[in-house]
């Protein structure tokens, strides 16, 4: 997976098509992302002691990561690639506009 964490993405399919945000969580195993602000779905939390408030809140749902698409500053989504520059180090960038990320 070449997303990571605090990456902005932009969501490409599904209910929130359009919508930007960044990477909170990855799941690697199930190829999945919680994006910030994006999939909203209503939980009922257990009142877990005296002070913690229970109730129905609504928290950010997994998306697979084949469904967003990585957000350039400019605007544009790019896919990302891995390539080492001139000191061998190894970087991402972005295939539409060659930038290192």
């Amino acid at each position: 997976m070449k997303l990571k964490k605090n990456d902005n993405v932009k969501v490409l399919a599904g209910k929130d098509k359009g919508k930007s945000g960044r990477i909170l969580k990855i799941d690697h195993e199930s190829e999945r992302v919680v994006v910030q602000g994006v999939n909203m779905i209503k939980k009922t939390m257990k009142k877990r002691s005296q002070q913690d408030q229970g109730g129905i809140k609504e928290i950010e749902a997994p998306i697979h990561v084949s469904n967003v698409a990585f957000l350039l500053k400019n605007g544009q989504t790019s896919r990302i690639g891995s390539k080492f520059d001139e000191k061998g180090v190894k970087v991402r960038f972005a295939k539409k506009t060659g930038e290192v990320v």
